[in-house]
């Protein structure tokens, strides 16, 4: 699950970059410096239950470590309920089938 949580900080970078420069507008120092900040402030934390994704020192989501009986499967993303829970809602996707929707700031609405 290393290589999809790789992938899942790589997918938001993306993002984060994308937003960036959806204006057209050329990219300066400050964008640069902006972006290279956000890409050093990812961290991964793991928990008992959870792999938490933190970006620049707050909350981005949740990531689902094993099965469980409440229907969520291993690599499910969730989004934050708050510092030390997601919420137990719905999935946002999965980072082990692919397929999910993300953005820079967090984990899509349902």
């Amino acid at each position: 699950m290393q290589n999809q949580i790789e992938q899942l900080i790589q997918d938001i970078n993306a993002d984060y970059f994308a937003w960036q420069t959806c204006s057209g507008k050329a990219r300066s120092e400050i964008n640069d410096r902006m972006y290279e900040e956000f890409v050093e402030g990812i961290r991964v934390e793991e928990g008992r239950k959870y792999i938490r994704i933190v970006t620049q020192n707050s909350v981005w989501g949740f990531i689902q470590k094993e099965d469980c009986a409440k229907g969520f499967r291993k690599g499910d993303i969730l989004k934050a309920a708050g510092w030390n829970a997601p919420t137990k809602n719905k999935a946002r996707g999965n980072i082990v089938d692919g397929g999910y929707s993300i953005q820079w700031t967090g984990p899509r609405y349902l």
